[in-house]
């Protein structure tokens, strides 16, 4: 049966609500104030907590901020019961992620009904992230070992050239060389180093600390930023003469290190998915307070189910020509969306990508 948490400092209305659960059958437990109840969530792990607004000590406003900023409770169900019916305090708290209110004075029935509907609601979000966690896993094991499969089999080769064969090599074919299992070592370092940040950015929320840190910081030189990287990655791809770049001056709220990573998963993805000799373009500009740059290829292309359910590890079908895992431009959404911004993705099969990032300053 589920757990319930009664936060509520006046003795009459707690007793009573704990009766009406028991009769229920449901689990019960109870904290006469807010710091003695955020304690109790911790301990008791409720599937639902019922709390007070005013009450000694810390108030129901600053539990439910507290709650919220914890990725594991970030969806659990919490209800205010109050006597304060205004307007502006069912605004507050339903800013700081309340579920429901429930007015005091209220009904055995109005009680029940309110637990029963959250406590549904609740079991469909679980059941929707539980399905999405199943085909997680099942991407995870097909995508992740192709994909890092593929550079440590070519290291493997090539450093085994290097070590038979490098008494009779050149001194440029062993640099050569050197360089080619260089690149596929960074190539698995990069798919590592985006399956741990995607886990990060997945337990952050809008109102989280964490958040914070990702959301108070600026670019002033974007375009420069931009250019170095996209320049970057065409010389990864021995194709420099693919690259275009038309950029005004313009900033970006992210920091440095954020907006070089946008650029890097958006642009490997586009010099990726087209083949060599087509061109890649980049171009963007300010404009009613919105920084928008756009990134456009001419190669493998989406269709709208395919962009419609893109998402990390979820790939192309088996016999597109080229695959990945997803992650990149997964965690491109997620960087840019921490923002305030947007990554809008348009696409003809077989024929053009564009990719369009704004972001508000």
């Amino acid at each position: 049966m589920a757990k319930i948490l009664v936060i509520e400092d006046e003795t009459g209305v707690r007793d009573s609500i704990i009766d009406i659960l028991n009769a229920e059958d449901f689990i019960v437990d109870s904290a006469t104030n807010g710091e003695e109840g955020l304690r109790q969530i911790y301990e008791f792990q409720p599937d639902m907590v019922i709390c007070d607004v005013m009450m000694p000590v810390l108030d129901g406003f600053g539990v439910l901020q507290q709650v919220r900023q914890n990725p594991d409770l970030a969806t659990l169900p919490f209800v205010f019961l109050t006597a304060k019916a205004e307007r502006n305090d069912f605004r507050s708290g339903m800013d700081l992620g309340a579920d429901d209110y429930l007015t005091k004075p209220f009904t055995h029935d109005d009680l029940l009904r309110m637990i029963r509907t959250r406590l549904e609601a609740q079991g469909a979000v679980k059941e929707e992230t539980q399905q999405r966690l199943n085909a997680l896993r099942s991407s995870i094991s097909t995508s992740l070992p192709r994909e890092l499969g593929a550079p440590m089999r070519e290291i493997l080769s090539l450093a085994t050239t290097l070590i038979e064969q490098a008494d009779s090599m050149a001194t440029e074919e062993v640099v050569t060389l050197a360089k080619a299992i260089h690149r596929n070592a960074q190539r698995t370092t990069r798919l590592t180093q985006n399956v741990m940040l995607f886990a990060k950015l997945e337990r952050l929320s809008a109102s989280s600390r964490a958040a914070d840190t990702f959301q108070r910081q600026h670019t002033d030189s974007a375009d420069q930023v931009i250019t170095e990287m996209a320049q970057l990655v065409a010389a990864d791809y021995l194709r420099d003469d693919d690259l275009e770049i038309s950029l005004e001056p313009i900033s970006a709220p992210m920091s440095e290190v954020q907006l070089r990573k946008v650029c890097e998963e958006l642009i490997d993805n586009a010099f990726k998915f087209s083949a060599a000799g087509t061109p890649v373009k980049v171009f963007g500009s300010h404009s009613d307070g919105v920084t928008t740059f756009y990134i456009i290829d001419y190669g493998q292309g989406m269709t709208p189910d395919q962009i419609a359910h893109l998402g990390a590890y979820l790939q192309f079908e088996p016999e597109a020509e080229t695959t990945g895992t997803g992650l990149g431009l997964t965690i491109a959404q997620r960087l840019v969306e921490l923002q305030g911004g947007e990554v809008l993705i348009e696409s003809i099969p077989g024929k053009q990508t564009i990719v369009r990032v704004a972001l508000p300053n």
